[in-house]
């Protein structure tokens, strides 16, 4: 493809602006950019296309733009096709940890994380433990399983509602129940980079480990960004907060996945939770260092 461009003007010597059909040489590198299936290349195609024969210019977008309107077309027909299971994607993690705070150990984490996307409905669903035991005595014992679905009513605003448990005795609460529900808008959303941004209200009710019980009306917001540095290598963060009048929690996740080979990938990640009025005889942050091999399905 480059050696095309280089050669373009010279190849475009013995045609006019005058000329009212796409000169051959420009019509065969677009009709190249176009079997290989690259958006990218379509649209190089095209700009230069402008500059190297205006008068052609007008063809030479539409044959691209029908070319991209038909593409869609298909794809979003093939969604339409489609059984359940074959829009859902995810992967399995297994792996350590390391941890300070509350506990300071080494353990075993495991966690699985399914996605279904679909032309107006996304569903995420994520499940996740960490255990530590040592001379048969239990030092960490963390579930979390969380499940949100989305309407999107445009290409990047959507609705979500969120459902959340968790269980940590050792950071004071036996279960904790999170529900929500909101507005969503993707600000960026590309092959390489993605920001979602959510905000809506929240209901929480936690159940201590003294068997006290409190539930509390909350604002509830989050940001879950990726970027892909290159084809195996990618990074992401994702961080949630509960603001309310009683104990407030704000959460993160910063991850960095390489590919090995196949469905295999190897994921460091680092994880913070921070609540704002924990138990008595409990710290306000923790902190977990994560290392886990991940198998995408």
């Amino acid at each position: 493809m480059r050696a095309l461009f280089l050669a373009l003007p010279l190849l475009l010597a013995n045609t006019t602006a005058d000329d009212p059909v796409i000169p051959p040489t420009i019509k065969s590198m677009l009709d190249s950019a176009i079997a290989s299936g690259s958006e990218g290349d379509v649209a190089v195609i095209v700009k230069y296309a402008r500059t190297a024969d205006p008068a052609s210019a007008d063809l030479v977008v539409k044959i691209a733009s029908d070319w991209r309107n038909d593409r869609l077309a298909r794809a979003n027909q093939r969604i339409r096709d489609a059984d359940f299971f074959d829009l859902v994607k995810g992967h399995a993690e297994l792996g350590g940890y390391v941890s300070t705070g509350n506990t300071d150990n080494i353990g075993i984490t495991a966690a699985i994380e399914v996605k279904r996307e679909a032309l107006e409905w996304r569903h995420k669903l994520r499940l996740q433990a960490d255990y530590q035991e040592s001379l048969n005595v239990v030092s960490r014992e963390r579930y979390l399983a969380a499940y949100e679905p989305n309407w999107k009513f445009d290409d990047r605003a959507y609705l979500y509602g969120a459902a959340q448990y968790e269980s940590d005795r050792f950071s004071g609460f036996y279960d904790r129940l999170s529900l929500s529900s909101g507005a969503g808008y993707s600000a960026i959303k590309s092959p390489k980079v993605k920001l979602d941004l959510e905000l809506g209200p929240a209901y929480r009710l936690t159940r201590f480990i003294d068997e006290t019980k409190e539930s509390n009306l909350a604002a509830r917001g989050s940001v879950d960004f990726g970027l892909k540095l290159s084809p195996a290598i990618s990074v992401s963060q994702n961080a949630s907060a509960y603001l309310q009048d009683a104990n407030s929690t704000v959460s993160s996740r910063s991850a960095l996945l390489a590919k090995l080979f196949g469905p295999f990938s190897a994921q460091f990640s680092y994880t913070m939770q921070y609540e704002s009025t924990p138990p008595v005889g409990r710290q306000t942050t923790d902190t977990t260092s994560r290392a886990a091999l991940v198998v995408d399905f």
